[in-house]
């Protein structure tokens, strides 16, 4: 928010300058009557750029300072106070700009959820919904706590998807760059040698040097290439329609597929799961857990499903129509439906796809490990076998050679 420098004077006539940081300029000069000042003189700070910059404000830290503002609730102290106490406890200047900007709005009197939808860099709609129905509810701050525990879950479930995908990646990249360094460095100073070799080279030589020679004479688009491609890649999934294509081709990929699937479920019942515990309405749940699915097929799906609880039919129906849900948990939500205990079952479900996360990360690299050794022992195997097998031969032919003059 912008930072807004003030003159005034006191009751007393003393003089008295700051800053504040609020929305905009008559909001900070109905603060500053408030606090009985008189002749406000309020000006925009202007923007000062600096190397250092203002650290981000995590997951983490937000699940961190709920738990300890959900203690401060339940001792009966005034929100207003608990942010004064929250900003004396930390040195951390991210969460110090995000509590005095908080605090400045409950104090113009603007509701703490209200508060929190004017920071959506910090509070994702998720946690707003979350808040302000706690608010209603009178429930504030064991809502808060049911947000960090989520918050604490959708974290690690995003460590074991991010290591599933981070693990073939980086090992395909080493690859890569080994054998650039091999073909571009390496290979050229055998081929010098071996083009003084009066034999015929054998056929694998023959093919490596060929291919070492395009590496050297395009090595522009060898590293070219694959950097434009995640450029490329980024700029299509930046549109509504790449991004579709995109989230569609991942979960249907072999392997890495079954695990983004399964996070994917885990993170619609989790999310469904905690907003109905919370009280918020089904229809207003389901807009939010399809902003937060993190995948744009899963997003298509849910809003068709909340068009057709709108028309009266069943969560299940829909869900089981798209084939993208398992038809377990699709089974499972219909008993949910049809018992009242949808919440109960959809924790259940969570608490299962995100263990299933674990066994589909641990299937998948058990998977791709003998995969990634076999194309790294073709690849850099191939390279050697090539390279040795000519000198063995050049060996074999000084041998005959010296043998023959002896």
């Amino acid at each position: 928010m912008p930072v807004f420098i003030y003159t005034a004077k006191d009751r007393q006539g003393k003089a008295k300058k700051g800053e504040l940081e609020t929305v905009n300029k008559d909001v900070a000069i109905a603060m500053l009557r408030r606090q009985g000042l008189a002749e406000i003189k309020v000006k925009k700070k202007p923007i000062e750029l600096s190397f250092g910059g203002v650290p981000k404000v995590t997951d983490k830290d937000i699940s961190i300072f709920f738990r300890q503002l959900s203690t401060m609730i339940n001792a009966g102290l005034p929100l207003v106070q608990c942010f004064e106490l929250l900003q004396k406890g930390t040195n951390h200047k991210g969460l110090l700009k995000l509590f005095a900007g908080v605090q400045n709005e409950l104090e113009s009197g603007t509701p703490f959820g209200e508060t929190l939808r004017k920071f959506p860099d910090e509070f994702d709609r998720l946690t707003c919904s979350l808040v302000e129905a706690g608010e209603k509810g009178g429930i504030l701050d064991s809502i808060l706590l049911r947000i960090c525990e989520f918050k604490e879950k959708s974290l690690a479930l995003q460590a074991k998807i991010k290591s599933a995908m981070i693990y073939p990646a980086s090992i395909m990249v080493i690859a890569f760059i080994v054998t650039a360094i091999l073909m571009i460095f390496v290979v050229p100073i055998f081929a010098e040698m071996f083009s003084s070799f009066g034999a015929e080279l054998p056929a694998p030589t023959k093919i490596v040097m060929n291919i070492s020679d395009g590496f050297v004479d395009y090595w522009y688009l060898v590293f070219g290439v694959p950097i434009a491609t995640v450029f490329a890649i980024k700029a299509i999934y930046k549109t509504p329609a790449g991004n579709y294509q995109l989230d569609n081709l991942m979960l249907n990929l072999p392997a890495l597929g079954d695990v983004l699937r399964k996070g994917a479920v885990a993170r619609f019942t989790r999310t469904f799961s905690t907003l109905s515990a919370a009280g918020v309405p089904i229809l207003d749940a389901m807009d939010t857990v399809a902003e937060t699915s993190g995948n744009m097929v899963i997003e298509h799906v849910i809003i068709g499903a909340k068009d057709s609880i709108s028309q009266g039919q069943s969560l299940s129906q829909p869900l089981e129509e798209s084939g993208i849900f398992p038809i377990m948990v699709t089974q499972m939500i219909g008993i949910g439906e049809q018992t009242g205990a949808m919440e109960e079952m959809l924790g259940k479900i969570a608490d299962f796809y995100e263990e299933e996360v674990d066994t589909a990360v641990d299937s998948m690299t058990a998977l791709m490990e003998p995969a990634i050794m076999a194309f790294l022992g073709v690849v850099i195997g191939g390279l050697v076998i090539a390279i040795y097998l000519t000198i063995f031969i050049m060996a074999s032919v000084v041998y005959f050679s010296v043998s023959t003059a002896v």
